[in-house]
This record gives structure tokens, sequence and C-alpha cells, in this order.
């Protein structure tokens, strides 16, 4: 659980990249799924690297969402 988790976080963090770039909010909303299950995995885990990697990638993509009004 803990490495799908880690995985999970870390192909959310390559797709959040060029979504940061104007006119591709829209890829957020698939990271911001992505980091719910990765969230998920790692919640099960005794050690929290995956948690952690989710969390503050869900935070990035949100605050990004809330910047460009949810599309943009």
């Amino acid at each position: 659980m803990q490495i799908i988790s880690v995985l999970i976080g870390l192909v959310c963090a390559l797709f959040l990249v060029p979504g940061l770039i104007p006119l591709f909010g829209w890829l957020q909303w698939a990271v911001l799924a992505g980091c719910v299950i990765g969230i998920i995995f790692g919640s099960f885990c005794q050690r929290k690297i995956g948690l952690t990697i989710n969390v503050a990638v869900a935070i990035v993509a949100a605050l990004r969402l809330f910047l460009g009004g949810g599309v943009l």
C-alpha cells in the first residue's frame, strides 16, 4: 500500500506541473481525484510518506483551482 500511495503521489505531481500553465486548469481536477485515491491508500500505512506527498500535491492543486476560478 505504501508503494502504491507514493507512486500515485508522484504521478499526480508530474501532472500537477503542466496544470499550472494557464488554460490547463482542467488537469487539476484529475490531479485532485488521483490525490484522493492516494490519500486513501496512504492512510492505511504505518509510514506516512505517501500520505504526505498526496496531501501536499492536493493542496497545491486546490490552491491553483481556487485562484483560477475552477477552470482556468
